[in-house]
């Protein structure tokens, strides 16, 4: 059976290699999605990408994947630490999410170091760069079995 895993980019992502590199490294949203792509395949899994700076597009990207997708990576951004709607729209979906970022959240500012999506995500991979989407693609992976 072939698995389905949505990969969600919240704002600002479409950034990534020129938006504060010192934070976010150099590497691009695309790099970044090229190497997952190329582990999904690997593992015979089809990937599903989307970015969007609008808050209410990734809960509806998030509706439209309930009973679609097996699982998701949200990479949500700054929407991590106050979008009480995209947490609400996790619950509901009852879909398996992995939070992730590339920094390290609770290294950074006070108001960074809380995520009101945490509690209705599987688990949150943080810190490790572009890395962290593959170990959350993967941790997702262990968890659908």
């Amino acid at each position: 059976m072939s698995r389905t895993v949505l990969v969600i980019n919240g704002p600002n992502l479409n950034l990534l290699g020129r938006r504060e590199p010192e934070i976010y490294g150099r590497d691009t949203l695309e790099d970044i999605i090229g190497d997952l792509q190329t582990h999904a395949e690997k593992h015979g899994v089809k990937l599903e990408v989307f970015q969007s700076n609008v808050e209410g597009e990734i809960i509806n990207k998030l509706h439209e994947a309930h009973g679609r997708v097996d699982g998701v990576v949200l990479n949500p951004g700054a929407f991590t630490h106050y979008s009480i709607a995209i947490r609400d729209a996790i619950a509901a979906v009852q879909l398996p999410v992995v939070e992730t970022h590339i920094s390290n959240i609770h290294a950074r500012e006070q108001w960074r170091q809380t995520s009101v999506l945490a509690p209705v995500c599987l688990g949150v991979v943080a810190g490790f760069g572009r890395h962290s989407y593959v170990v959350a693609f993967d941790a997702l992976l262990r968890h659908l079995g």
